[in-house]
Protein backbone atom coordinates (compact mmCIF):
# COMPACT_ATOMS: atom_id res chain seq x y z
CA UNK A 1 0.00 0.00 0.00
CA UNK A 2 1.04 3.33 -0.60
CA UNK A 3 -0.16 5.41 2.60
CA UNK A 4 0.01 9.42 3.20
CA UNK A 5 -0.25 9.96 6.97
CA UNK A 6 -0.29 14.02 8.16
CA UNK A 7 0.31 15.06 11.88
CA UNK A 8 -0.30 18.71 13.13
CA UNK A 9 2.36 21.48 12.09
CA UNK A 10 2.95 22.66 15.37
CA UNK A 11 5.92 19.73 16.25
CA UNK A 12 8.41 17.52 14.64
CA UNK A 13 7.61 13.94 13.84
CA UNK A 14 9.30 12.71 16.14
CA UNK A 15 9.20 15.13 18.70
CA UNK A 16 12.38 16.66 19.86
CA UNK A 17 11.07 17.01 23.32
CA UNK A 18 7.18 16.14 24.62
CA UNK A 19 4.66 15.33 21.73
CA UNK A 20 2.33 12.14 22.30
CA UNK A 21 0.87 12.09 19.13
CA UNK A 22 4.11 12.83 17.31
CA UNK A 23 5.93 9.81 18.73
CA UNK A 24 3.45 7.23 18.15
CA UNK A 25 3.13 8.80 14.45
CA UNK A 26 7.02 7.93 13.88
CA UNK A 27 6.74 4.76 15.19
CA UNK A 28 3.31 3.76 12.73
CA UNK A 29 5.13 4.69 10.40
CA UNK A 30 8.10 2.55 10.89
CA UNK A 31 5.77 -0.40 11.44
CA UNK A 32 4.06 0.58 8.32
CA UNK A 33 7.37 0.72 6.25
CA UNK A 34 9.06 -2.66 8.03
CA UNK A 35 6.14 -4.51 6.92
CA UNK A 36 6.88 -3.10 3.38
CA UNK A 37 4.50 -0.14 2.59
CA UNK A 38 4.96 2.55 1.45
CA UNK A 39 4.32 6.02 3.34
CA UNK A 40 4.88 9.59 2.74
CA UNK A 41 4.51 12.34 5.90
CA UNK A 42 2.67 15.64 5.64
CA UNK A 43 4.38 17.53 9.17
CA UNK A 44 6.03 19.89 10.63
CA UNK A 45 8.98 20.79 8.22
CA UNK A 46 11.98 19.92 11.17
CA UNK A 47 10.53 16.33 11.16
CA UNK A 48 13.25 13.44 10.74
CA UNK A 49 10.86 10.45 10.36
CA UNK A 50 12.15 7.83 7.81
CA UNK A 51 9.14 7.84 5.62
CA UNK A 52 9.27 7.31 1.73
CA UNK A 53 8.78 10.94 1.54
CA UNK A 54 8.24 13.94 4.07
CA UNK A 55 6.38 16.54 3.02
CA UNK A 56 6.45 19.92 4.95
CA UNK A 57 3.64 22.64 6.17
CA UNK A 58 3.62 25.76 4.76
CA UNK A 59 1.79 26.89 7.54
CA UNK A 60 3.19 26.00 11.25
CA UNK A 61 0.14 26.82 13.31
CA UNK A 62 -3.18 25.27 13.33
CA UNK A 63 -5.31 27.53 14.33
CA UNK A 64 -4.46 30.65 12.24
CA UNK A 65 -6.59 30.97 8.84
CA UNK A 66 -4.02 31.77 6.51
CA UNK A 67 -2.17 28.50 7.62
CA UNK A 68 -5.15 26.64 7.55
CA UNK A 69 -5.19 27.78 3.88
CA UNK A 70 -2.07 27.20 3.18
CA UNK A 71 -2.05 23.51 4.75
CA UNK A 72 -5.16 22.60 2.82
CA UNK A 73 -3.70 23.49 -0.13
CA UNK A 74 -0.36 21.75 0.61
CA UNK A 75 -1.91 18.58 1.12
CA UNK A 76 -4.22 18.63 -1.63
CA UNK A 77 -0.16 18.73 -3.74
CA UNK A 78 1.05 16.23 -1.56
CA UNK A 79 -1.70 13.51 -2.99
CA UNK A 80 -1.46 15.00 -5.68
CA UNK A 81 2.15 13.75 -5.99
CA UNK A 82 2.39 11.01 -3.86
CA UNK A 83 -1.15 9.29 -4.77
CA UNK A 84 -2.03 6.93 -1.86
CA UNK A 85 -4.43 4.26 -1.07
CA UNK A 86 -5.65 5.55 1.63
CA UNK A 87 -5.03 9.26 3.55
CA UNK A 88 -4.79 8.85 7.13
CA UNK A 89 -5.13 12.41 9.02
CA UNK A 90 -3.59 13.14 12.46
CA UNK A 91 -4.20 16.76 11.59
CA UNK A 92 -6.59 19.25 11.44
CA UNK A 93 -9.98 17.45 9.36
CA UNK A 94 -10.19 21.37 7.26
CA UNK A 95 -7.06 20.48 5.60
CA UNK A 96 -9.21 17.45 3.91
CA UNK A 97 -11.95 20.06 2.89
CA UNK A 98 -11.46 19.46 -1.01
CA UNK A 99 -10.52 15.64 -1.12
CA UNK A 100 -13.67 15.14 0.88
CA UNK A 101 -15.65 14.49 -2.47
CA UNK A 102 -12.73 12.20 -3.88
CA UNK A 103 -13.20 8.58 -3.70
CA UNK A 104 -9.68 8.40 -1.96
CA UNK A 105 -10.49 6.19 1.29
CA UNK A 106 -9.91 8.58 4.05
CA UNK A 107 -9.07 7.95 7.94
CA UNK A 108 -9.63 10.88 10.35
CA UNK A 109 -8.00 10.01 13.73
CA UNK A 110 -9.02 11.57 17.18
CA UNK A 111 -7.32 11.79 20.39
CA UNK A 112 -9.62 14.30 21.88
CA UNK A 113 -13.65 14.92 22.04
CA UNK A 114 -14.47 15.99 18.35
CA UNK A 115 -16.43 18.37 17.46
CA UNK A 116 -19.56 17.10 16.47
CA UNK A 117 -20.70 20.14 14.06
CA UNK A 118 -17.37 19.32 12.20
CA UNK A 119 -17.99 15.48 12.09
CA UNK A 120 -21.12 15.94 11.45
CA UNK A 121 -20.54 17.73 7.91
CA UNK A 122 -17.64 15.76 7.13
CA UNK A 123 -19.20 12.31 7.07
CA UNK A 124 -21.88 13.77 4.80
CA UNK A 125 -19.42 15.26 2.55
CA UNK A 126 -17.40 12.52 2.62
CA UNK A 127 -19.78 9.99 2.92
CA UNK A 128 -17.82 6.37 2.36
CA UNK A 129 -14.73 7.38 1.99
CA UNK A 130 -13.93 8.88 5.30
CA UNK A 131 -13.94 6.83 8.53
CA UNK A 132 -13.74 8.21 12.20
CA UNK A 133 -10.89 6.45 14.71
CA UNK A 134 -10.94 7.26 18.07
CA UNK A 135 -8.43 6.66 20.79
CA UNK A 136 -10.62 5.09 22.88
CA UNK A 137 -14.46 3.71 22.37
CA UNK A 138 -15.22 7.03 25.04
CA UNK A 139 -13.96 9.07 22.12
CA UNK A 140 -15.67 7.17 19.98
CA UNK A 141 -19.00 7.11 21.18
CA UNK A 142 -18.71 10.72 21.53
CA UNK A 143 -17.92 11.13 17.75
CA UNK A 144 -20.69 9.07 16.57
CA UNK A 145 -23.52 11.77 17.79
CA UNK A 146 -22.04 13.50 14.84
CA UNK A 147 -22.89 9.87 12.51
CA UNK A 148 -20.26 8.68 10.50
CA UNK A 149 -18.14 5.20 11.21
CA UNK A 150 -16.28 5.17 13.88
CA UNK A 151 -13.65 2.75 15.06
CA UNK A 152 -11.62 2.71 18.42
CA UNK A 153 -8.07 1.97 17.82
CA UNK A 154 -5.77 2.82 20.67
CA UNK A 155 -2.62 4.17 21.04
CA UNK A 156 0.46 2.05 21.11
CA UNK A 157 3.40 0.83 23.56
CA UNK A 158 6.46 0.29 22.42
CA UNK A 159 7.19 -2.91 24.68
CA UNK A 160 11.20 -2.93 24.88
CA UNK A 161 10.88 1.05 26.38
CA UNK A 162 8.83 -0.55 29.46
CA UNK A 163 10.54 -3.39 30.58
CA UNK A 164 8.70 -6.04 33.06
CA UNK A 165 9.32 -5.95 36.36
CA UNK A 166 7.22 -8.67 38.06
CA UNK A 167 8.71 -7.89 41.87
CA UNK A 168 9.10 -4.93 43.97
CA UNK A 169 10.04 -4.49 47.34
CA UNK A 170 6.99 -4.31 50.05
CA UNK A 171 7.96 -1.13 51.11
CA UNK A 172 8.37 0.38 47.17
CA UNK A 173 7.18 3.70 46.99
CA UNK A 174 3.91 4.52 44.76
CA UNK A 175 3.93 7.09 42.11
CA UNK A 176 2.36 9.96 40.25
CA UNK A 177 3.28 10.47 36.76
CA UNK A 178 1.36 13.19 35.26
CA UNK A 179 1.12 16.89 34.71
CA UNK A 180 0.67 18.63 37.90
CA UNK A 181 -3.09 20.18 37.26
CA UNK A 182 -6.40 20.30 39.32
CA UNK A 183 -7.55 17.58 36.51
CA UNK A 184 -5.26 14.64 37.60
CA UNK A 185 -5.85 14.77 41.15
CA UNK A 186 -2.47 15.25 42.53
CA UNK A 187 -3.08 16.58 45.45
CA UNK A 188 -6.06 13.82 45.85
CA UNK A 189 -3.70 11.56 45.38
CA UNK A 190 -1.22 12.44 47.92
CA UNK A 191 -3.96 12.87 50.44
CA UNK A 192 -4.45 9.22 49.87
CA UNK A 193 -1.18 7.81 50.25
CA UNK A 194 -0.35 9.98 53.30
CA UNK A 195 -3.63 7.70 55.45
CA UNK A 196 -1.96 5.03 54.34
CA UNK A 197 1.49 5.63 55.65
CA UNK A 198 2.68 4.51 52.49
CA UNK A 199 5.55 6.60 50.43
CA UNK A 200 4.93 8.94 46.69
CA UNK A 201 7.35 9.70 44.76
CA UNK A 202 5.43 12.49 42.44
CA UNK A 203 6.94 13.29 38.81
CA UNK A 204 5.40 15.59 35.85
CA UNK A 205 5.47 18.92 35.03
CA UNK A 206 3.62 21.92 35.93
CA UNK A 207 1.87 23.59 33.07
CA UNK A 208 2.71 27.17 32.24
CA UNK A 209 -0.66 28.56 32.93
CA UNK A 210 -2.00 30.92 36.42
CA UNK A 211 -4.78 27.84 37.24
CA UNK A 212 -1.76 25.05 37.33
CA UNK A 213 0.70 27.56 39.22
CA UNK A 214 -1.86 28.44 41.59
CA UNK A 215 -2.52 24.63 42.34
CA UNK A 216 0.87 23.85 42.87
CA UNK A 217 1.66 26.81 45.34
CA UNK A 218 -1.71 26.50 47.91
CA UNK A 219 -2.46 22.63 47.20
CA UNK A 220 0.67 20.55 46.08
CA UNK A 221 3.83 22.28 47.59
CA UNK A 222 2.70 22.63 51.09
CA UNK A 223 1.81 18.28 51.50
CA UNK A 224 5.05 17.67 49.95
CA UNK A 225 6.87 19.32 53.46
CA UNK A 226 5.70 16.00 55.36
CA UNK A 227 8.53 12.82 55.32
CA UNK A 228 7.67 10.06 52.31
CA UNK A 229 6.78 12.67 49.80
CA UNK A 230 9.08 13.65 46.86
CA UNK A 231 8.60 15.61 43.69
CA UNK A 232 10.99 14.67 41.01
CA UNK A 233 10.33 16.69 38.31
CA UNK A 234 9.62 16.42 34.34
CA UNK A 235 11.33 13.04 33.58
CA UNK A 236 12.79 11.62 30.10
CA UNK A 237 12.15 8.22 28.99
CA UNK A 238 14.32 6.17 30.37
CA UNK A 239 14.14 7.15 33.99
CA UNK A 240 10.18 7.07 33.33
CA UNK A 241 10.15 3.45 32.82
CA UNK A 242 12.97 3.17 36.00
CA UNK A 243 10.75 4.99 38.35
CA UNK A 244 7.25 2.64 36.89
CA UNK A 245 8.63 -0.69 37.07
CA UNK A 246 10.19 0.26 40.39
CA UNK A 247 6.72 1.50 42.13
CA UNK A 248 4.26 -0.71 43.95
CA UNK A 249 1.36 1.37 41.80
CA UNK A 250 0.64 4.08 39.70
CA UNK A 251 -2.10 6.33 41.51
CA UNK A 252 -3.23 9.44 38.87
CA UNK A 253 -6.80 9.67 40.13
CA UNK A 254 -8.03 11.89 37.37
CA UNK A 255 -11.01 14.05 37.85
CA UNK A 256 -11.65 14.30 33.88
CA UNK A 257 -12.87 12.15 31.09
CA UNK A 258 -9.77 10.75 30.33
CA UNK A 259 -9.52 10.52 26.21
CA UNK A 260 -6.87 7.67 26.62
CA UNK A 261 -4.28 8.38 28.69
CA UNK A 262 -0.78 6.46 27.31
CA UNK A 263 0.79 6.32 30.75
CA UNK A 264 -1.70 4.14 31.87
CA UNK A 265 -0.60 1.96 29.41
CA UNK A 266 2.63 2.07 29.89
CA UNK A 267 2.48 1.39 33.53
CA UNK A 268 1.13 -1.89 33.12
CA UNK A 269 3.71 -2.96 30.52
CA UNK A 270 6.05 -2.32 33.23
CA UNK A 271 4.14 -4.35 35.54
CA UNK A 272 2.80 -1.44 37.65
CA UNK A 273 -0.69 -1.97 38.76
CA UNK A 274 -2.83 1.33 38.10
CA UNK A 275 -5.23 3.14 40.81
CA UNK A 276 -7.25 6.12 39.50
CA UNK A 277 -10.89 6.56 38.99
CA UNK A 278 -13.31 5.20 36.58
CA UNK A 279 -13.61 8.14 33.68
CA UNK A 280 -13.87 8.63 30.78
CA UNK A 281 -11.60 5.33 28.94
CA UNK A 282 -9.69 4.14 32.07
CA UNK A 283 -12.30 0.95 32.63
CA UNK A 284 -11.28 -0.10 28.87
CA UNK A 285 -7.73 0.26 29.85
CA UNK A 286 -7.85 -0.92 33.86
CA UNK A 287 -10.17 -4.12 34.38
CA UNK A 288 -11.04 -3.79 37.99
CA UNK A 289 -9.39 -5.61 40.69
CA UNK A 290 -6.98 -7.27 37.73
CA UNK A 291 -5.14 -4.46 36.81
CA UNK A 292 -5.82 -2.19 39.50
CA UNK A 293 -8.07 -0.18 40.97
CA UNK A 294 -11.20 2.53 39.58
CA UNK A 295 -12.76 4.36 42.33
CA UNK A 296 -15.15 6.73 42.39
CA UNK A 297 -14.57 8.33 46.11
CA UNK A 298 -11.42 9.71 47.80
CA UNK A 299 -12.05 7.02 50.83
CA UNK A 300 -12.22 4.48 48.08
CA UNK A 301 -8.56 5.24 46.94
CA UNK A 302 -7.06 4.45 50.06
CA UNK A 303 -8.58 0.91 50.52
CA UNK A 304 -7.08 0.23 47.09
CA UNK A 305 -3.68 1.39 48.02
CA UNK A 306 -4.11 -1.21 50.68
CA UNK A 307 -5.50 -3.91 48.61
CA UNK A 308 -2.52 -3.53 45.60
CA UNK A 309 -0.91 -6.70 46.97
CA UNK A 310 -3.76 -8.54 45.44
CA UNK A 311 -2.51 -7.63 41.66
CA UNK A 312 -0.63 -10.13 39.86
CA UNK A 313 1.74 -7.73 38.12
CA UNK A 314 2.46 -10.59 35.38
CA UNK A 315 -1.09 -9.39 34.38
CA UNK A 316 -0.84 -5.67 34.67
CA UNK A 317 1.83 -6.70 31.48
CA UNK A 318 -0.23 -9.38 29.36
CA UNK A 319 -2.98 -6.74 29.44
CA UNK A 320 -0.36 -4.49 27.28
CA UNK A 321 1.23 -7.33 25.20
CA UNK A 322 -2.72 -8.37 24.02
CA UNK A 323 -3.83 -4.88 23.60
CA UNK A 324 -1.52 -1.68 23.39
CA UNK A 325 1.72 -3.14 22.54
CA UNK A 326 2.90 -0.87 18.78
CA UNK A 327 2.59 -4.27 17.10
CA UNK A 328 -0.98 -5.17 17.96
CA UNK A 329 -1.72 -0.97 16.80
CA UNK A 330 0.19 -1.13 13.70
CA UNK A 331 -2.29 -4.27 12.50
CA UNK A 332 -5.15 -2.67 13.42
CA UNK A 333 -4.41 0.27 11.61
CA UNK A 334 -3.51 -1.82 8.40
CA UNK A 335 -6.28 -4.22 8.43
CA UNK A 336 -8.68 -1.15 8.58
CA UNK A 337 -6.69 0.48 5.28
CA UNK A 338 -7.43 -2.99 3.91
CA UNK A 339 -10.75 -3.04 4.37
CA UNK A 340 -11.43 0.60 3.35
CA UNK A 341 -9.42 0.23 -0.27
CA UNK A 342 -11.21 -2.78 -0.66
CA UNK A 343 -14.73 -0.87 -0.28
CA UNK A 344 -15.05 -3.09 3.39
Amino acid sequence: MRILVTADPELPVPPSHYGGIERVIDILIRGFMERGHEVGLVAHGDSTCQATRVYPWPGEQSQAWRDMIKNTLALSGAVRDFRPDVLHSFSRIAYMAPLLFSKLPKIMSYQRHPSIRTTRLASRLGRKSITFTGCSEHICRSGRLGGGVWEPIPNGVELDRYPYNGEVYDDAPLLFLSRIEPIKGTAIAIDAVRKTGRRLIIAGNIPETPEAKKYWEEEVSPRLKETGFEYVGPVADKEKADLLGSSAAMIVPVQWDEPFGIVFAEALACGTPVISTRRGSLPEIVQEGVHGFLCNAEGELEEAIRNIGRIDRKKCRERVEECYSMDVIVEMYLDLYRRRIDGG
